[in-house]
Parts: structure tokens; C-alpha cells; sequence
């Protein structure tokens, strides 16, 4: 019993699943890692933020009145954020390609379905179902990268991830528009699926296990909770998982509302995208500037300072807001300012939570992604669905998060704020 154990332990794909997910065995270097894992988080935000010019003629053609269409987008979120629960565990266990795997063929499978819908119920029910199962893309790269490095080069790291993971969001909602002048917007759900093919045969081809036998873990339903209460619990960590699901949550509700904010209140439907790219650009150079200084001054110093000037961008966005005249060109750098400070506090947020637990790195990684997600999600739906025909309801929604990711913090850090620690 001990001996086949011991066996599986050191070949964490054996039997089965080793002849369906043979992987390569060479050391895949930094550069294409960070391209692939970029890539593979991407297809998420692709499959969010290419229908966002669409989400107007989805509730023309099946007659989705309000702020329904809405559902598009949080019924992927939802799922996306109940589904991160489980494939971080599955990836302990089993490996990361095989739950990449089935990630990517759910991703492809579900992009086509959607492209075919027949009525409104049936593609908000696809879009929740493909969220559910996508959730690994979202989990597993960022264990893939714990399991190779930690610290605060894990932050520089997963920075340059997000920097360009970030330009899917930037061309994202262009591409989105293009595809729905020339062929509608059915069309966009078919170009997500080849997008899942390209990233998948990627995967395939190059992407060797990481998965270290030494911490491969048991399925079994204690293992997991108890992996997962571990990962919740601590309070160096706990803090900054719900910081990040608040700051985030405010995000996912400008993206709810996003159409109907830019295209009806302010009356810039055609420039849509344009505006849309500008706000996230911030995002990318922020990232990108991160991943250069982050290990200088470390991923705390960083990312304190950035929620200052988040809680900074919420409250001059608040006084904006109160003006019954406000104007685009008010609105649009400061939630830009708001966003490109995203670019210091997620990944460093998200390294920070991760460093305890390189050996339940996978179920680490669902547990708060999950969190994160789950509560970003709803939090954000509430945000979109408070949309009144003002930035208002955006705008006290940033500010109030803020305020409490803020305390989320001082909690994780004792009241401390600021400090480096190493490791």
C-alpha cells in the first residue's frame, strides 16, 4: 500500500491520465512563461470584454430590457467564481496541464454553443456553465509561477503577467466592435473559440508539468477543505484576498456598466472602445512598472502607496460625480488614474497572499481566487445594477471599497503599514 503510494507520489500523472497528458519534459524559460501563462488568463478577460460593445444588440435581439444584459458578463463571472473552488485542488493532485486542459476544451466547446444561442436564458445558462469550468485558466497559472519562484520576484513576475494580460482588455473591446459592424455578434463567441485552440495547442506542445511530486496532495475531501481553510485563515493573508476582491469588485462594476455609462450617459457609444482601451492602458504601464521596482522596494511599499492614491482617485471621482453637468472628459482620467493603480495592488496583493503556501500552492490559489472572484462578482453586479443614468452609483461604490480594502489591510498587517519583509 505504502509502495504504490510512494509511486504515485513521484509520478504525479500516472496510469491513465499519464498516456492522455504526456508533457514535455524541458524547462520552459521566463519570457515565453510569462507570454503563455498571460495568455492563458486572457482568454478570460476576452471572453468579458469583446462583448461589452455587443451587449447593446444581444438585448435588442432577444429583447433583454434594463440593465439584464448585464447577465452576460456576471453570469461568466459568477460561475467563474464558484468554479475557482475546485480546479486548484484537482491541479495538486493531478498535475496543472490536465486541469488547463479541460479548461481550454470547456473554453472552446462553449464558445461555439454560445455563438448559436437560441434565446436570451439559454446563453446567459452557457455563459454561467462556461465560467464554471473556465475557472482554472485563472487559477492555475498563478500556482504554475509559485511553483517556480516566490517572493517578491513572484510579484515581478506575475506583474509582467498582467502587463500583458492587460492588453487583451486594451484591444479586447476594438476587436469586439470590429467583429460586430462586419459580421455581428454571435461572430465574437466563434473568434473565442479559435483563440482557445491557438492558446491550447500552446499549452500541448510546450508547457511542461510543474507540479513537484514532493507536494503533491490528496483528493480527498479533508485534504481539500483542510487546504483550504489553511489558505483563508491566516491573517498575513486573509487581509489582502479581500482587499483585492474589494478594490476589484469596483472595477467589475464599471465593467457591468460600462456600455451604458459611456454609450448612454455620457453619449459616446462610437467611441466605446477608444475610451474603454484609454482607461486601461494606465493598467498596462502601471504593471509594467511594477515588475521594475517591485523588487527594490517590495511588493508592500508598492502596493500601500497605490491603494492611497486609489482611495485619492475615489474621492476626487465622488466630488466629480455630485455635479449634474459632469463631463467625459472629467470622468475618463480619473478612472483612469483609479485604474492604473490597479497595476501596483493586484499582483502584488496576490503574491503577497500566496507566500505561505508553496506547498498547497494549487488549492491555495482556489481558495482565494474563488474568494476573490465570488465576491468581486456579486459586489460588482450590485454596482452595475445601481446604475441610475448617472457615474454616481460608480462612484460611491469606489470610494466606499477603497475605504474598506483599506482596513482589510491593517488588519493582515497589525495596523502597520509600509514595511518590508523578507523572506
Amino acid at each position: 500500500m505504502q509502495k504504490g503510494l510512494a509511486k504515485r507520489r513521484r509520478n504525479p500523472q500516472g496510469g491513465v491520465v499519464k498516456r492522455f497528458f504526456r508533457h514535455p519534459t524541458h524547462e520552459l524559460g521566463e519570457r515565453e512563461l510569462i507570454v503563455l501563462m498571460a495568455l492563458l488568463m486572457s482568454l478570460q478577460a476576452f471572453g468579458i470584454d469583446s462583448m461589452l460593445p455587443a451587449l447593446g444588440s444581444i438585448s435588442d435581439e432577444f429583447g433583454a430590457g434594463g440593465n439584464q444584459r448585464q447577465f452576460v458578463i456576471g453570469a461568466y463571472f459568477l460561475g467563474a467564481g464558484i468554479g475557482a473552488f475546485f480546479p486548484g485542488s484537482f491541479a495538486d493532485r493531478f498535475g496543472r496541464r490536465p486541469v488547463l486542459a479541460l479548461g481550454l476544451i470547456v473554453y472552446i466547446v462553449f464558445s461555439a454553443a454560445c455563438a448559436v444561442a437560441t434565446s436570451f436564458e439559454w446563453l446567459i445558462g452557457l455563459r454561467l456553465v462556461q465560467g464554471l469550468f473556465c475557472a482554472g485558466l485563472s487559477v492555475v497559472p498563478a500556482a504554475i509561477v509559485r511553483d517556480r519562484v516566490g517572493g517578491d520576484r513572484m510579484a515581478r513576475l506575475m506583474s509582467l503577467i498582467m502587463m500583458i494580460f492587460l492588453a487583451v482588455p486594451l484591444v479586447a473591446p476594438t476587436i469586439g466592435q470590429v467583429i460586430l459592424n462586419f459580421f455581428g455578434w454571435r461572430t465574437i463567441f466563434g473568434s473565442m473559440a479559435v483563440m482557445g485552440v491557438v492558446v491550447g495547442l500552446w499549452v500541448w506542445l510546450r508547457l511542461p508539468e510543474s507540479l513537484d511530486p514532493e507536494n503533491q496532495q490528496d483528493i480527498e475531501p479533508r485534504t481539500i477543505l483542510r487546504n483550504m481553510r489553511t489558505a483563508l485563515v491566516r491573517r498575513d493573508s486573509i487581509g489582502y484576498v479581500i482587499g483585492s476582491a474589494l478594490v476589484f469588485g469596483s472595477l467589475f462594476g464599471f465593467l457591468n456598466s460600462s456600455q451604458q455609462l459611456i454609450g448612454e450617459h455620457f453619449h459616446a457609444g462610437q467611441g466605446f472602445a477608444l475610451i474603454f482601451g484609454a482607461a486601461v492602458l494606465g493598467m498596462v504601464i502601471s504593471n509594467f512598472t511594477n515588475s521594475r521596482i517591485v523588487e527594490k522596494f517590495g511588493a508592500r511599499r508598492v502596493s500601500h502607496s497605490a491603494l492611497m492614491v486609489f482611495i485619492f482617485a475615489s474621492i476626487l471621482q465622488f466630488i466629480s460625480s455630485g455635479r449634474a453637468d459632469q463631463q467625459l472628459w472629467e470622468f475618463v482620467p480619473i478612472l483612469a488614474l483609479s485604474m492604473a493603480t490597479l497595476g501596483f495592488i493586484g499582483a502584488n496583493f496576490s503574491s503577497i497572499a500566496m507566500q505561505p503556501f508553496q506547498h498547497i500552492a494549487g488549492a491555495a490559489s482556489s481558495a482565494q481566487t474563488s474568494l476573490r472572484m465570488i465576491s468581486g462578482s456579486v459586489l460588482g453586479s450590485a454596482i452595475g445594477f445601481a446604475y441610475d443614468g448617472t457615474a454616481r452609483p460608480l462612484a460611491i461604490a469606489m470610494l466606499s471599497c477603497s475605504l474598506l480594502a483599506l482596513a482589510a489591510i491593517l488588519f493582515s498587517e497589525k495596523g502597520r503599514l509600509f514595511r518590508r519583509v523578507s523572506r
